[in-house]
């Protein structure tokens, strides 16, 4: 197992590329949007991302960000999975993480930190926060005016209209490309770009409003429940 750490600035990109090894990054400060031909995932705090040996991704950096990787070679990976996939950090694991990254650890020292590290990435949990890449192009071109402005809440029939289909057809393509619903998906989106706002220093207001809650307190109701921690934390630590 091999380790880095990184500084980026805020809206550093780092293009397309792939290792021959597996890849798990963790960010100690900022947001990491890592993105592939299937979709986007979110590393932050308390979430790591895990990418499969030989795929194809390039990172975007959201705030001044602090980036921890680790390299496992293919034949003795603590994770299983052809596929990108985010897992759970916990304080134990975070601790661990800093840890075995530290200069100047002797051998003994990091081979044992290391082991016990492999231990809890295997029990670590997964904690899916994934934008999937629709490969329909209703789909996505349905994806698209929602992102481009999050402020608007779009529903399924408008949507419909400015793509040239149909309620149903569309509601069908969420359902098959992407596993869930038309809500559940536009949640999903907006809690992973208020994750960026709030990385880049948006207050809790700012960041309801640009991500299309009708009022704070929604949006606090909403991101707690998806990533445990309230914005106003989660703020604090990016």
């Amino acid at each position: 197992m091999s380790e880095n750490r990184h500084r980026h600035a805020a809206g550093q990109v780092i293009e397309r590329h792939r290792h021959d090894e597996h890849q798990l990054v963790y960010v100690i400060r900022g947001v990491l949007a890592v993105h592939t031909d299937r979709g986007a995932w979110v590393a932050c705090a308390d979430r790591a991302v895990w990418m499969p040996a030989g795929t194809w991704h390039e990172h975007r950096v959201y705030g001044a960000s602090e980036v921890l990787t680790l390299m496992f070679p293919t034949h003795d990976a603590p994770l299983d999975g052809a596929a990108p996939t985010v897992i759970a950090v916990s304080t134990l694991l975070r601790e661990l993480l800093l840890a075995g990254t530290e200069p100047g650890l002797g051998a003994a020292e990091a081979g044992r930190l290391h082991a016990v590290l492999r231990d809890r990435l295997r029990r670590a949990h997964d904690q899916p926060l994934t934008l999937p890449e629709a490969r329909d192009p209703r789909l996505a071109h349905a994806c698209r005016l929602v992102t481009d402005d999050l402020s608007r809440p779009r529903t399924t029939a408008w949507l419909a209209r400015h793509t040239g289909t149909s309620e149903r057809t569309l509601s069908r393509l969420f359902r098959l490309e992407f596993g869930t619903t038309y809500p559940q998906w536009r949640t999903t989106t907006r809690v992973f770009h208020a994750m960026i706002q709030l990385a880049e220093g948006a207050s809790v207001t700012q960041t309801a409003h640009r991500c299309g809650w009708a009022t704070p307190s929604a949006f606090v109701e909403t991101f707690t429940r998806t990533m445990g921690r309230t914005p106003g934390s989660y703020r604090a630590t990016a």
